[in-house]
């Protein structure tokens, strides 16, 4: 049987949808860690001392124990499921996760294959490596280059999500709300409403001439009246 760090390193250095997962489960295997035990997995897999395993943990570790997911009590009986294993997707489940719940991510596809480059703003950069993207993914954002492809972002959401415990199901499709056959309408469920002013937009489309007036010209800009 290979060592933890082997084990460990083949998981960071993966880079496919099923070389992750099951690089994963290898991991869990060796440590005796039941892959299903959301609440238990982060707390197991911190056993691991390799160096590189020590750094990701001081990172996550961070996120963990932020005083916002109060212990991960706030969801903690509350079974979540989310519809696709999209950068979007998976850093939901990864929130859901901190804030305690058991969540499901269910992805038709078995292989992440979305080459298009993303250009990230600095939050989302400062975001990502605090969720161990250097450490997945050493190149990220090195230098003046701020984009990564939407596979590669994938690939370094599901680690950090099977980390928190998420548990992530390739070649499943969602079909259908199965409602319930007493109370379908959902009484006795608390509900909240919020409303949100009116919101207009406008796109202007200019030629750009460089000029200092036009340098000064915010791409985006919003008023909140």
């Amino acid at each position: 049987m290979m060592d933890i760090s082997c084990l460990f390193n083949n998981f960071v250095a993966a880079s496919t949808f099923k070389s992750i997962q099951q690089s994963f489960h290898q991991l869990c295997l060796a440590l005796d860690i039941e892959p299903t035990d959301s609440q238990n997995v982060y707390k197991s897999l911190r056993k691991i001392s390799e160096w590189k395993a020590q750094k990701l943990w001081k990172l996550l570790d961070k996120k963990f124990e932020h005083p916002d997911y109060e212990s991960q009590s706030i969801a903690g009986h509350q079974q979540i499921l989310i519809i696709g294993a999209g950068p979007c997707g998976l850093r939901s489940a990864i929130e859901c996760a901190l804030l305690g719940a058991s969540v499901h991510v269910v992805e038709q596809r078995d292989k992440f294959s979305r080459n298009n480059v993303l250009h990230l703003w600095q939050f989302v950069i400062h975001d990502l490596k605090s969720l161990g993207a250097k450490v997945f993914f050493p190149k990220f954002c090195t230098g003046s280059i701020e984009h990564i492809s939407i596979r590669q972002l994938q690939c370094v959401l599901l680690k950090t999500a099977l980390c928190f415990g998420v548990q992530v199901h390739d070649s499943v499709s969602f079909m259908q709300l199965v409602f319930p056959e007493d109370q379908p309408d959902g009484s006795g469920f608390p509900r909240d409403e919020m409303r949100g002013k009116l919101a207009i937009g406008i796109t202007a489309n200019y030629v750009n001439r460089r000029t200092s007036a036009e340098e000064r010209v915010p791409e985006i800009r919003q008023e909140d009246k």
